[in-house]
């Protein structure tokens, strides 16, 4: 495991926070361009992932990359999280891995 570019525990309301640096973050995929792909994230705001994933995607998506914005992400890795998942662990753990244990994540 690469640990000298860590990638934050991030939902839509935390992006803005780590603009320019490694992200990751879960997404249900709305829309599929080329490209990029819209999706919601755990805390119910849209995203816009830019890139092409070499595979065809399910439902929910982790997508690890760089944040551009308060709302876009320019995806390195994607990894299917299957078509059910339980979106809300995913927040309560952004929320820690942002929170008072940032230091057990970062």
């Amino acid at each position: 495991m690469d640990t000298s570019s860590p990638a934050a525990f991030v939902n839509g309301g935390l992006l803005c926070m780590h603009v320019g640096r490694k992200v990751r973050a879960l997404i249900q995929v709305t829309r599929s361009d080329v490209g990029s792909v819209l999706g919601k994230s755990t805390d119910d705001r849209q995203l816009v992932v830019k890139g092409s994933p070499l595979v065809p995607l399910t439902s929910y998506v982790e997508v690890i990359g760089v944040a551009e914005n308060d709302n876009s992400i320019r995806a390195e890795i994607w990894t299917n999280f299957g078509d059910s998942f339980d979106v809300s662990s995913y927040d309560q753990l952004c929320q820690l891995a942002n929170g008072e244990f940032k230091h057990l994540f970062l």
